[in-house]
């Protein structure tokens, strides 16, 4: 398909041309700035209907504000892409979420339009009220926005960060963008508000929701008519009552439609021009905007691979064997089936978690509790209080937003919360926002966890299996994003014994790799490469991080000459444990040279998964390379090729 022509795009070099244009020219550049996102997307994939969502906002807001002195905050960063390319970076879209290219978020690194990197939700209006802070205390910065969506303002830290910047009452600006959806539809009361605010952009001023109230206090009974009054009082804002907004110390105006250039315009120019102290704009968008096939899919095209822009038809390879997520989604829905109390937890990722799965079997034993990681840890705690059995499920990066709960609800009181950890290691195109680098260390220091890592996906239906069996305390089991091996997968799961590790291949003392995950195929491709060095390696799979098998490590310890450990996690992990566990067992002593090969001490940037291990030196090559110098020994063959 030819590519659009866009004559006005072609004169923005940066966001001070857009302030240069008259408002027709500014309609007719977001039409090209939308066709300028398909075309960039089709040819990288990424997070589409997010972006095609907010592309009239994107230029109001940097026509009227003066990036980037004054500083906008994206949030979730994933609705950043007219933003890069109005920013100077439209030359490099076609490296978007590639290996040395630019990130599908906002990053500090990548350019000073970027004041403040966003790939978690729910932050935006933090960072906008310390920037707030520092141009009040003198410092060279303007205003601040932070553009906050509606599937993120459902978390905890954006109602704190909403009571603190009320209270300030400095001015600054929250721009909420309400579509309705963030990535899965949305759920809980804070939805069902907006969406009744929402009602009054789409039925014109105070509509039918006015109507309907004010017909209520005329008919209805006193106690109804009461409701109504009230009801009417809170989305209108007049009389004694404000909207929610109001009430918190915001100005609040809205809703109006995200999509309609000239009221955009009109309304973030008054804004600017009067506000003194906080202000929210609630802003209706629609999530794929402009573009068929994102707004008719179920997920308006959250997230794509390359596709073709006639058709919308996304090119993605044909899997020679089920993705890790849907196995374990199936393997849940199987362990559901045979207890009733099973339950599974997910925060806003059903069908990224696998767990839609379940929910199509037993939808009233499956909880979505939105972007609200921390809710999510702790009603699993008090689920598995009252004798359920939760699967919270929750993917590694996301999970650290609800630690403090892990430690204090659930593992500081026993209780048997199962965490299904999802895109463990690293996860490619979203990058060092998204690795699963620190499950292992920051669960693996909590005492009564069990923590389990699959090998492959048979593996991994034997631990769901476990984890639904095991009532003795909390329990998690992680697993990588993307495909599995193509081992044949049981038809039930095993039990299996608690910290018992399993031995893989024998081999005559020179070396043992002790693997943990699924980078026990690099260690069998890395043993293949060292008997080419004539040396010969032992390969066992720990299967459990904690509790670790001390007999089955004592006897690679002492018959070995060497023992490399090797995970998809950071510093401070398996390893550490493993080499903190010899320690205390007396098997560093004598003998056995000890090396741990683990993520190193930075943070990876986004490439192929295979590219990033390879950068990080854990793969089969720098499993051989970590032996030999182990060894003390010199490498004979030169190109070591697989």
């Amino acid at each position: 398909m030819t590519k659009p022509a866009t004559p006005t795009l072609d004169r923005v070099a940066g966001p001070s041309d857009l302030r240069q244009m008259p408002d027709r020219d500014l309609r007719q550049l977001a039409d090209e700035l939308r066709a300028e996102v398909i075309d960039a997307v089709s040819q990288t994939g990424g997070h589409l209907g997010s972006s095609l969502g907010v592309v009239e906002l994107s230029v109001a807001l940097h026509s009227v504000f003066d990036t980037p002195r004054d500083k906008l905050i994206w949030d979730v960063g994933h609705q950043c892409y007219p933003h890069k390319i109005l920013t100077g970076r439209r030359d490099r879209m076609h490296t978007l979420r590639q290996g040395g290219g630019l990130s599908g978020f906002t990053k500090r690194s990548e350019s000073d339009y970027d004041p403040f990197g966003a790939a978690h939700s729910s932050t935006s209006i933090s960072a906008a009220l310390g920037f707030t802070i520092g141009r009040d205390m003198g410092l060279p910065t303007g205003d601040a926005i932070a553009v906050i969506g509606d599937g993120s303002i459902s978390a905890g830290m954006a109602y704190e960060a909403l009571n603190n910047a009320g209270a300030e009452g400095r001015r600054l600006f929250v721009i909420l963008n309400d579509n309705e959806m963030s990535i899965a539809p949305p759920v809980g009361a804070m939805s069902s508000y907006l969406s009744s605010l929402s009602d009054l952009t789409r039925k014109g001023p105070f509509g039918g929701l006015v109507a309907v109230a004010e017909g209520m206090e005329q008919l209805a009974p006193r106690p109804v008519r009461e409701g109504a009054r009230r009801a009417r009082e809170m989305v209108t804002g007049l009389e004694s009552r404000g909207t929610f907004f109001e009430e918190l110390g915001f100005d609040y105006i809205g809703p109006i439609d995200g999509h309609d250039m000239g009221q955009l315009l009109s309304v973030l120019r008054a804004a600017k021009t009067r506000a003194t102290g906080p202000v929210l704009i609630h802003c209706c968008t629609v999530k794929g905007k402009g573009y068929a096939p994102a707004e008719g899919s179920a997920d308006k095209y959250h997230g794509v691979s390359k596709f073709d822009v006639g058709t919308g038809v996304q090119s993605k390879a044909k899997a020679n064997a089920p993705s890790y997520t849907a196995v374990f989604g199936d393997a849940l829905t199987e362990a559901a089936a045979r207890d009733p109390r099973v339950v599974a937890v997910t925060a806003a990722m059903p069908s990224g978690t696998g767990v839609d799965r379940m929910a199509k079997r037993f939808p009233g034993r499956v909880f979505d509790v939105g972007i609200a990681e921390q809710h999510g840890v702790t009603f699993a705690a008090g689920m598995a209080a009252s004798g359920l059995k939760p699967f919270c499920a929750i993917y590694s990066t996301f999970l650290q937003r609800g630690y403090d709960q892990v430690v204090h609800d659930v593992a500081l009181q026993g209780l048997p919360v199962r965490f299904a950890i999802d895109r463990a290691g690293l996860v490619g195109a979203d990058g060092a926002t998204h690795a699963g680098a620190f499950d292992i260390g920051y669960l693996g220091a909590l005492p009564g966890m069990v923590v389990m890592a699959a090998a492959d996906e048979a593996e991994l239906v034997h631990m769901v299996t476990t984890a639904a069996a095991h009532d003795a305390g909390p329990i998690a089991f992680r697993y990588p994003r993307g495909n599995g091996t193509g081992v044949a997968l049981p038809e039930v799961g095993e039990v299996l014994e608690i910290g018992k590790g399993r031995m893989i291949r024998e081999g005559e003392g020179d070396v043992a790799l002790l693997s943990l995950g699924t980078h026990l195929g690099e260690c069998e491709a890395a043993a293949t490469l060292l008997a080419a060095e004539g040396i010969s390696v032992t390969i066992a799979d720990a299967r459990f991080a904690k509790p670790l098998d001390m007999k089955l490590i004592g006897r690679l310890a002492q018959s070995h000459g060497a023992l490399v450990t090797v995970e998809q996690g950071a510093r401070g992990g398996f390893g550490a444990m493993v080499l903190q566990d010899m320690a205390a067992h007396g098997l560093l002593d004598h003998g056995c040279r000890v090396r741990t090969l683990c993520l190193p001490d930075r943070f990876i940037d986004q490439a192929a998964p295979a590219e990033m291990y390879r950068d990080a030196g854990v793969d089969a090559e720098g499993i051989v390379g970590t032996v030999l110098a182990a060894l003390q020994r010199d490498r004979k063959v030169v190109s070591l090729q697989r």
